[in-house]
């Protein structure tokens, strides 16, 4: 499937509701080398990603995601973990959850690219999610993803005009 970048992010969608259909290997794979790709602080690639494909396992992370049912439903999970807690861009602001969210935003984009569909977990409790994947505590920053074929239909998207959210030069 190709499509160019501006139709590829119209057409993502936050998808609650999946096939059950497994995601093809090679599909998941060169999803996956797009993660990898992604760009972080000084190169460090400071991030390991926790791909769940067993049922049980995606189960378990239901009551850890508040209750939310596609999440066991969908047929891949995957956890984005950030290995560097402490760290602290020049600006101030924390490095792992900037870097973790552009692998996952990859993850996101190449999965649309291949027809399939994703959507960020907010509604979750970190040290459950830590518990049930085995992550350890010295990790601050876990981020959920869900991924596989859409069995909803992408309601109409609403957004601000760009007139709205953008200015130039200064705050206006």
């Amino acid at each position: 499937m190709t499509m160019n970048f501006l139709e590829l992010t119209r057409s993502r969608y936050s998808v609650r509701s999946y096939q059950q259909r497994p995601v093809e290997q090679d599909k998941l794979d060169r999803i996956l080398e797009a993660v990898r790709l992604a760009p972080s602080g000084s190169n460090r690639q400071p991030w390991k990603f926790v791909v769940v494909r067993d049922a049980d396992v995606r189960q378990r992370l239901v009551p850890a995601c508040s209750n939310q049912q596609f999440v066991g439903q969908a047929p891949v999970v995957v956890a984005g973990v950030g290995l560097m807690p402490d760290r602290l861009m020049r600006c101030d602001v924390p490095g792992d959850p900037v870097d973790v969210a552009i692998a996952m935003e990859h993850l996101a984009l190449a999965a649309a690219a291949e027809g399939l569909g994703t959507c960020w977990i907010g509604a979750y409790y970190q040290d459950q999610v830590r518990e049930v994947l085995n992550i350890p505590d010295t990790v601050k920053i876990v981020q959920l993803m869900t991924l596989g074929y859409p069995a909803d239909e992408p309601r109409p998207k609403s957004r601000k005009p760009v007139e709205e959210i953008v200015c130039y030069d200064r705050w206006e």
